[in-house]
């Protein structure tokens, strides 16, 4: 289904990452949680340049091959490559901006991000105003608390959230769903260094994805 096929009430999700590469980590908790959420698409945004982390090893011509090779026949994914065609910071917010623009004032968006993600949201660019552009759906990540750092933080939470995933596709913006996705302890940073042992990441990652590794002779070392 293409997105300009999708009705106006239909749940549209957002799924940034620097994906060097892309992984079973990210794939498979979004998979379940669009089935727990009703999700009709999830847009994949490969970043440009990452505010919060290390510069990729893999170009940006590369990371987003390798995300079209991963999601190919799947339906439930369209890839968005336009942070990659801006160099500069890949701020979410701007990008909602657009996203929003283009969708229209109707549309219910959601932005998926981790626990991790989540914990740190307050140190992100303009991050008081996602919630006037999206819905947050927040995936579960092994190891990472499970309160925000202050009790203003945590009050902010508590106001947004809520446990019926059903109410996302009531709103265009502006709640919090905690989803039960499964906890995957798959690293980006794992991958490059199997990749660099020598070692086979068949378990961690489609084979298309991994025979695309191989074939550019990535993550060497």
């Amino acid at each position: 289904m293409a997105l300009h096929t999708l009705s106006e009430s239909s749940l549209l999700a957002l799924f940034g990452g620097t994906f060097d590469p892309i992984h079973y980590g990210h794939l498979r908790p979004v998979e379940q949680l669009a089935k727990e959420t009703a999700l009709d698409k999830v847009i994949l945004l490969p970043n440009n340049v990452p505010p919060h982390r290390p510069q990729p090893q893999a170009s940006a011509r590369q990371r987003l091959k390798m995300v079209e090779l991963a999601v190919k026949g799947n339906p439930l994914f369209y890839v968005d490559s336009r942070e990659l065609e801006v160099d500069k910071p890949s701020y979410t917010i701007e990008t909602l901006e657009t996203l929003r623009k283009e969708h229209g004032a109707q549309r219910p968006l959601a932005f998926i991000i981790g626990q991790d993600s989540l914990l740190s949201l307050h140190t992100w660019h303009r991050w008081e105003e996602l919630l006037s552009f999206c819905h947050l759906l927040v995936m579960a990540r092994p190891g990472y608390a499970d309160r925000l750092e202050t009790p203003q933080l945590q009050h902010w939470y508590d106001k947004h959230r809520v446990c019926n995933p059903a109410e996302l596709k009531e709103r265009a913006e502006g709640m919090i769903y905690q989803a039960n996705t499964p906890l995957l302890d798959i690293s980006a940073t794992e991958i490059r260094q199997r990749h660099g042992e020598g070692k086979s990441c068949a378990d961690l990652l489609p084979a298309a994805v991994e025979r695309y590794i191989d074939s550019q002779g990535l993550y060497r070392g």
